[in-house]
């Protein structure tokens, strides 16, 4: 196939065929979504089968139900979100919708039941997930890797039942997978009446028909002429292509306006001020839509020549968009259609925590412990905001938050922040991109793997500053290449002879820096929690040794002492 635009995205063939085969009525059902656009990118496209049990008369209306919410609702989901997130979450809300219309029955078999497998084709990789026993399998040469395992249980009679299905429980387990996609790649859906009589002889000689549609009808005749007496549904899909590892965003395709003065209108934004340049863009303060004050960023002529950099810059705003919480930057209202490129957010009044602690020096004035705990809270709500959407913001710093002249505490500068759905989509493209150093989780240096609780030692750092005036492991974290450095790091006790920091304070501070990222906390809110009272693994008798909590005192009067020695046997050898 010529490399074209068309090549670039991806694209796949599907056929598929259902029939009630000898029963009167057909309980399987099966579909598929090919979106457009974004969509297509962010989202994938969806196959899907389901089969009813056949003790039931309403169980077509649970397959149906699995595969249509599956198929609409997981393109509701957050663009954020992974493909397992998002379809795990429609797939446990249909479940808990089935599961309480057979609530009422004396008799589960006579529910709305079903088996659903369902593949996600997203950026360069399938996502498998499966209830029950249909089937998915890919075709490698010219066997059937099967890709998803029978959920059925087996009585002492050799008899068997479903185990596993939407609709039985409350809670569903649904199994996942995935698995690298390659160009041609040729997968089968398919439910019990096809996939127990169908071999993969049959399923190669049926590929050679001039659509899938007819290959999957001639598998269906197949199972039907060897005698399966259930419903027979089966889909194909093969791949035609797959999308470069890189992400195009229409944003950051428009020009660069021309670098506005104050007057001058952009889309409706009038210009009122510069605000700051850097080598990568200009921000200034502007007049929204709605006559509110927004900030407007344009990046600079340099940077327009760097696609990656401008599809990170307009990601800022996408995530902003994508974000829900008064503790975080929040996007401006936008004209549908713009004429240049630019980025536009709130614009907050006030001043940056930078500013804030350069105005509450520690420990030259005694902290303000509520002050330092109420700030701390305020982060911790919006990097919940991040999390709860799979984003990692990855550059949080005392000039990445500001407090605005209500007191609130709002997360800015979006710029590194990962989302676990985007770099699913097209790997690569934001990455983790760790911020200034001194806030960095040692784990990124290390090569570790990262998550959520690497914002929460950059949080650590900063609750430590804020209280001390210093970082814990000074510059050390920089200088680390391997986990054996990250574990060479020692924390340097937040207490000495004048600090007014609590011991089990102190404590919660070291715990939220550990450089072991298992060692940190399982909660954002356990770390507020220990900041305002002794958790309960603080050990109010614990002595802490006076080389953690004042080393340069340690040095000091471990000197003294050898000196105090030295004299006394100077004295000695003298008399």
């Amino acid at each position: 196939m010529p490399k074209d635009a068309a090549s670039t995205k991806l694209t796949v063939s599907i056929g598929h065929y259902s029939e009630p085969g000898r029963k009167p009525e057909n309980q399987d059902f099966c579909g598929a979504r090919v979106p457009e656009g974004s969509a297509l990118s962010l989202k994938g496209i969806t196959l899907a089968v389901a089969d009813g049990i056949s003790s039931s008369a309403t169980s077509a209306e649970a397959a149906e139900a699995s595969v249509t919410a599956l198929l609409t609702d997981y393109y509701a989901t957050s663009d954020a979100w992974t493909a397992r997130t998002a379809a795990t979450t429609v797939i446990s809300a249909t479940n808990a919708w089935l599961y309480g219309q057979n609530a009422a029955l004396s008799d589960m078999n006579a529910g709305k039941i079903c088996t659903l497998s369902a593949l996600i084709f997203k950026g360069r990789d399938g996502h498998v997930f499966h209830l029950g026993d249909s089937r998915i399998y890919r075709l490698v040469g010219e066997a059937l890797e099967p890709l998803t395992t029978d959920h059925r249980a087996v009585l002492s009679n050799d008899e068997s039942y479903l185990a596993r299905g939407m609709g039985l429980d409350a809670q569903v387990a649904v199994d996942y997978r995935q698995v690298s996609l390659t160009l041609g790649d040729v997968f089968v859906l398919a439910t019990d009446g096809v996939h127990e009589v169908v071999e993969s002889a049959d399923v190669i000689r049926a590929l050679e028909a001039p659509d899938l549609d007819r290959a999957a009808a001639q598998l269906g005749q197949i199972a039907y002429e060897r005698g399966s007496e259930d419903n027979l549904t089966v889909m194909l899909a093969r791949v035609e292509s797959l999308p470069e590892a890189e992400l195009e965003l229409d944003l950051a395709k428009l020009p660069l306006p021309p670098l506005p003065k104050a007057g001058d209108v952009i889309d409706g934004f009038r210009i009122l001020r510069p605000v700051n340049s850097t080598a990568r863009s200009h921000v200034f303060l502007a007049e929204g839509l709605m006559g509110e004050k927004v900030a407007l960023k344009i990046p600079t002529v340099e940077m327009a020549e760097d696609p990656a950099y401008l599809n990170r810059f307009v990601l800022e705003e996408w995530i902003a968009r994508r974000l829900t919480s008064s503790h975080v930057l929040r996007a401006a209202k936008a004209p549908a259609e713009r004429s240049a490129l630019y980025v536009v957010t709130e614009w907050v009044e006030g001043r940056t925590l930078r500013q804030w602690m350069d105005d509450h020096p520690a420990p030259d004035l005694d902290p303000d412990l509520d002050k330092v705990r109420d700030i701390v809270s305020q982060i911790v709500v919006g990097l919940r905001a991040f999390h709860r959407k799979e984003m990692l913001h990855q550059d949080l710093r005392p000039e990445n938050i500001m407090i605005d002249d209500a007191g609130t505490v709002k997360i800015i500068d979006l710029g590194s922040t990962s989302v676990a759905g985007v770099e699913e989509a097209a790997a690569g493209v934001l990455g983790h991109m760790p911020g200034t150093f001194q806030y960095t989780a040692p784990e990124y240096f290390s090569g570790d793997f990262v998550t959520w609780r690497s914002d929460q030692y950059a949080l650590g750092v900063i609750a430590y500053e804020m209280l001390t005036g210093r970082l814990p492991f000074g510059a050390e974290v920089a200088r680390i290449q391997t986990r054996r450095d990250l574990l060479r790091l020692r924390y340097r006790s937040a207490r000495d002879e004048d600090s007014p920091v609590p011991a089990w304070m102190d404590a919660a501070l070291k715990r939220a820096t550990q450089p072991d990222a298992a060692r940190r906390y399982d909660a954002l809110s356990e770390f507020v929690a220990e900041l305002k009272r002794p958790g309960q693994s603080w050990d109010a008798a614990r002595h802490v040794p006076l080389m953690e909590k004042n080393p340069l005192r340690f040095w000091q009067t471990v000197s003294a002492g050898l000196a105090g020695i030295v004299i006394v046997l100077t004295t000695l050898m003298m008399n």
